[in-house]
């Protein structure tokens, strides 16, 4: 029964991550924001994807590790949460997205960052 396969296909329904399935919503919202940018702001629609797709990357990787190492992705997936609501509050001083599009962004990725601050700081 040592099958890494069976193992890991087992260990699956075990593993669920409340904050990595409210990342990826997050990250989806943030993206669907910005995929039609117009050129001059591709820049930063391409920082928002990397950093958004990040969260819940980070987030996923570090479920699957341990100690310092899972701490340091955590606060990575943090960091990246950071990022994206720094670009889409700018986005939206520009007017290129609607803040109440945003919004919606934003409120996912500040659920994000607090369940991850938790996980950081589970005594706190």
């Amino acid at each position: 029964m040592n099958d890494p396969e069976v193992t890991m296909l087992d260990s699956h329904a075990n593993s669920d991550l409340v904050a990595h399935h409210k990342a990826l919503a997050a990250a989806g919202a943030a993206i669907r924001l910005v995929m039609r940018l117009p050129a001059p702001l591709r820049p930063i629609a391409d920082q928002v994807i990397r950093a958004a797709s990040s969260v819940p990357a980070n987030l996923a990787e570090g479920h699957g590790r341990c100690g310092r190492d899972r701490l340091h992705l955590w606060r990575v997936a943090y960091a990246s949460a950071k990022e994206v609501d720094s670009h889409l509050r700018l986005l939206t001083a520009t007017g290129a997205v609607s803040p109440s599009a945003a919004n919606t962004a934003l409120d996912r990725f500040d659920e994000v960052r607090a369940i991850t601050w938790r996980l950081l700081n589970p005594k706190e």
